[in-house]
């Protein structure tokens, strides 16, 4: 039986088949499985129960965000627990319609509690795989460095990873941006680059547009995560336009994390009438509101999108990938075919 589709721009974006490029695996952790985890494992949280942990979500920066995402990542131990974080993600990304996930990992929030590498990649492959076994969404994992800690950490950390490089998709850039700049990190970058690996990073979130042209002059980043505040320096928007330089964009985590105050005030609809690659993200769904769907829905609260707009986010998800041409093809096929069955083809 053929279901048919609602024209309607809100019910095709939420249906359409969509890639998301930005989203930590470890800001995926639900209350209830940090719980169940630190039970299992013997770890004391700093919150009296999962009531308490949600109350702490109250955030006024992206470090007050850290200090609950660190403690929270304290659970994760074992390479069965990396996996069911995995899974959960995945579980949730394909109720959304992702069939493409490119995921963040950040190895030294592990390791530096003695939690060895492979333990956490082991983990996350038996997730992916597993998840793709039963849903069907293809996934890889990108090692982000934490930009709070000294260069020389960050590279001993890429030194621990490298016997593990055929199994790591690309390299990117997280954690606290006020008064760490991406040229901060020029040496690690540049022997991330060395290893053939794709580069990305985070700027221009909480930082100012000119960590997003470091990111892109200095560290060779071939997509800027989040660079919302491209809109304040008109030849920093006009580059992005004119190398058609991906931006991974995530609107609920922008306003939890007061980067705007409210959804209204965010830049994503200057963002797309200048012609930028915007792709919508769900960055650490677990504390910001939801995933990718949730996003979907308080943007179009927000601005009220037309279809042209939804198609264009989603195929600009599969674009901007770093999956092969082949892959790429076939996904927007089946956007394609997703609009056409509504009625709604794609000029």
């Amino acid at each position: 039986m053929t279901v048919s589709i609602s024209p309607d721009p809100l019910n095709l974006a939420l249906g359409m088949p969509k890639a998301e490029l930005h989203v930590h695996i470890e800001g995926t952790l639900e209350p209830e499985l940090a719980f169940a985890l630190a039970r299992r494992n013997g770890v004391s949280l700093p919150y009296a129960d999962e009531a308490a942990l949600k109350a702490a979500y109250a955030f006024d920066s992206l470090q007050s965000f850290l200090d609950v995402y660190y403690a929270c990542a304290a659970v994760l131990v074992t390479r069965a627990d990396f996996c069911e974080l995995m899974l959960a993600y995945l579980e949730r990304a394909a109720a959304d319609g992702v069939i493409h996930a490119e995921i963040f990992f950040d190895p030294q929030t592990h390791t530096a509690r003695g939690i060895p590498f492979a333990t956490v990649l082991e983990g996350l492959e038996d997730g992916l795989a597993e998840g793709a076994r039963r849903w069907g969404v293809s996934g890889c994992l990108i090692l982000c460095f934490l930009r709070h800690l000294p260069e020389d950490e960050c590279l001993a950390a890429l030194a621990g990873a490298e016997p593990f490089i055929g199994r790591i998709h690309g390299f990117g850039l997280d954690s606290s941006e006020r008064g760490h700049p991406p040229s901060k990190f020029a040496r690690l970058f540049a022997r991330c680059r060395a290893l053939g690996k794709p580069v990305v990073a985070h700027a221009g979130e909480e930082g100012p547009p000119a960590y997003i042209t470091e990111a892109l002059d200095v560290l060779g980043a071939l997509r800027i995560d989040h660079g919302v505040r491209a809109v304040e320096d008109a030849a920093v928007l006009a580059r992005l336009v004119r190398e058609g330089i991906p931006l991974t964009v995530c609107p609920l985590s922008n306003t939890r994390l007061c980067v705007f105050k409210t959804m209204a005030e965010h830049s994503l609809p200057q963002l797309l009438a200048a012609g930028v690659r915007v792709t919508l993200n769900s960055d650490d769904p677990a504390y910001f509101g939801g995933y990718l769907n949730a996003n979907i829905r308080a943007v179009q609260a927000a601005f009220g999108f037309d279809a042209a707009t939804w198609y264009r986010l989603a195929r600009n998800s599969f674009e901007a990938s770093f999956a092969t041409d082949e892959e790429k093809a076939g996904w927007i096929a089946r956007l394609d075919a997703w609009f056409a069955e509504a009625g709604a083809a794609p000029a």
